[in-house]
Parts: C-alpha cells; structure tokens; sequence
C-alpha cells in the first residue's frame, strides 16, 4: 500500500494501512461512529482528518475484499449454495421524504417485514456460510435482474426464495454443472423430491450472514453525511466479516 502514500507534498498524518485497520477495526467491534473511533485511539491528526481519509481510502478496502471474494470462489466451496437479498435502509421511513445524502441511488422497496427506503445487498453464501458474491443496487430492483451476474462464475446447486421464482432464469442458469431451486409461492404447486426439499430447508443459513452484518459489523447506518460516507460504512463492514 505504499504506492497509495503521496510521493509529493505533505505526508498523511496516517499511513494507510493503519487508516484501512482503524475502519476495520471500527466495524468488527460494533463502535457505531467515528467520533467514538476517534475518542479510542486519539491518533495524530484531526478527526475530520480521519474521517475524510477512512472515507477516501475505501477503493482499496474494494480491492480487498475483490480479491477475497475472488479467492473463496476458486477455493474449496460446498456443492450448495444460496442466493438471497436483505434491504439496507439508509434512514428511517418517516425521513425518506427530507433525506438528501443517497437521494440518487435509494429507492423504496419492499420486503416481508415492509416498505424501506435505501439499498438491496444480493449475496451468495455457500452452506458453510462462506461469503463468495456480493452485489448492491437501489432498494426497487428485481432480485431476478441481478442473480445470473452475482453467480455467472460459480456452479453447484443454488438454492433461493420464491422472489427468484421464474422459469426463463430456471432455464437459462441451469445446465449440468448449474442448478436452481427456488421455494413456490403458495397459488404454486410443485413437487419435489426428498433431496430437493433437503435442500430448500437449509435457505434460512443465508440470513445469518445478515444477522451478523446488521447487528455485529455495523451495516446498518444513517449517520454519514456524504455518499462516500455510506459507502465506505457498507465496504468496511463487509471486509470486517470477511476476514473475520
């Protein structure tokens, strides 16, 4: 990383492997703001000056967790996996109306607990909870829009719930190395054998790699106040589970 350090002018008051660890470090133990990072550390520069370079540097925490991502996809994966999305609000519903930070990428969207306005996270996971594809879009996408994308690179059998119920993506995403089972809406009938509803009962795993983004890593947050802001919170916290 050192290539990232300026060759010319004034040198960062800190080095950018401490200023990717202190984010890291932020996320992985639950400290909700920055300000509270700041307060820990006390390190030799201002905290605007911290804030601004966590949020700067976030491309190489991007890189990162590419190249993880890409190494758990070639590594050993378990022949299951799932695919599934979680909603990422970017403020509450009563405020979605005044928000202004992520007015050009949030949406209002829908999920089974509600409206949400904000993002979607689409993630793969394979049944041993392994990360291996992650993607984010507006909170109104159509979860089947971004499925053969997310997966166009991993084979085994891809187990989702009934928002990716389609029988053009069964078609075009499975092939001998490829399958795709989605749990029926209820005005479906559809058979399925033994090994089949084996499967589909395991689709509940992909969500505790929510639970723990939400609630230990700190995905969640309405408190930047630039778009770098929230972007780096979503990075940070994904590269903190990642290497968990």
């Amino acid at each position: 990383m050192d290539m990232c350090e300026h060759k010319k002018g004034r040198k960062l008051a800190i080095n950018v492997p401490r200023i990717i660890a202190l984010a890291i470090f932020k996320q992985d133990n639950g400290i909700p703001t920055k300000k509270a990072l700041y307060e820990i550390f006390e390190p030799n520069c201002s905290y605007k000056t911290l804030v601004v370079n966590i949020n700067r540097f976030a491309w190489l925490a991007v890189l990162i967790l590419q190249i993880l991502l890409a190494l758990a996809r070639k590594g050993k994966t378990h022949i299951i996996k799932h695919t599934d999305s979680t909603e990422i609000p970017v403020c509450a519903n009563r405020k979605a109306r005044y928000h202004k930070t992520m007015k050009f990428f949030a949406r209002w969207g829908k999920t089974g607990k509600g409206y949400f306005f904000g993002l979607k996270m689409h993630l793969t996971a394979d049944l041993n909870r392994n990360v291996l594809a992650v993607q984010f879009t507006s909170g109104n996408v159509d979860d089947r829009s971004v499925f053969e994308k997310l997966n166009s690179d991993l084979t085994g059998i891809f187990v989702a719930d009934a928002g990716y119920v389609s029988k053009k993506l069964e078609q075009q995403f499975s092939n001998s190395q490829r399958i795709i089972l989605t749990v029926p809406k209820v005005n479906m009938k559809k058979i399925a054998t033994d090994w089949q509803i084996a499967c589909l009962n395991t689709r509940m795993l992909v969500e505790l790699n929510f639970r723990n983004l939400k609630m230990f890593y700190g995905l969640i947050t309405s408190l930047p106040r630039s778009v770098n802001g929230y972007l780096a919170n979503y990075i940070y916290s994904l590269l903190a589970y990642q290497i968990a």
